[in-house]
């Protein structure tokens, strides 16, 4: 069974961090583009961050120079390194992964999702 499952959320203070991981079981990742999405309450999936199977990485705006995503292949995971977070990072945040792996992007066309992951940032 194909499946990606997050981790890593929690509540932390406001310039705080935390470190998300997206776990794959099934199916391995090397060849995969793996995407962070998030959803706050009331608000649109809105994409985060992804990553290639090559390495090659995008950001959305809000996110840039305080986010970082990496891979492991060996570990079959991804991670998303949240530094600095703010109160508008609150929100559920979701790995998915697409086996045209050659490019990323940040639109929500991906094949596999996991359940998410709930991040509070809050004093």
């Amino acid at each position: 069974q194909v499946q990606v499952v997050e981790s890593g959320g929690g509540l932390v203070q406001p310039g705080g961090s935390l470190r998300l991981s997206c776990t794959a079981s099934g199916f391995s990742l090397d060849y995969y583009a793996i995407a962070w999405f998030r959803q706050a309450p009331g608000k649109e999936r809105e994409g985060v961050s992804c990553i290639s199977s090559s390495k090659s990485t995008e950001y959305a705006d809000s996110v840039k120079g305080r986010f970082t995503i990496s891979r492991d292949n060996a570990k079959n995971t991804i991670y998303l390194h949240m530094n600095n977070l703010k109160p508008e990072d609150t929100a559920v945040y979701y790995c998915a992964a697409d086996p045209l792996g050659l490019n990323c992007y940040l639109d929500p066309d991906y094949d596999h999702w996991g359940q998410g992951t709930q991040v509070i940032v809050s004093s």
